[in-house]
């Protein structure tokens, strides 16, 4: 009879629900801020608005979008006191 090793493994974690990141075009930004794409291109590059290059396409994520428009939106106000 042979002699077998106990195989010990580890517990696996539970699976996190993990939300599909959605990423947007810059029209759909553009539509989104009611302003033209070269405005939403200058965002990125000036502003600091968050994007990622997909090949050649440039996206903005939805969620990257709501934060950038909440960090905006209080330094507005700290300006107007």
């Amino acid at each position: 009879m042979r002699n077998r090793k106990k195989q010990v493994t580890a517990p696996v974690p539970p699976a996190i629900p993990v939300e599909p990141i959605q990423l947007l075009t810059i029209p759909q930004v553009a539509k989104r801020l009611s302003v033209g794409r070269t405005k939403v291109y200058r965002l990125i590059k000036q502003e600091g608005l968050p994007s990622v290059l997909v090949g050649n396409a440039m996206r903005v994520s939805d969620q990257a979008l709501q934060k950038w428009i909440l960090d905006h939106e209080q330094v507005s106000y700290e300006r107007a006191s």
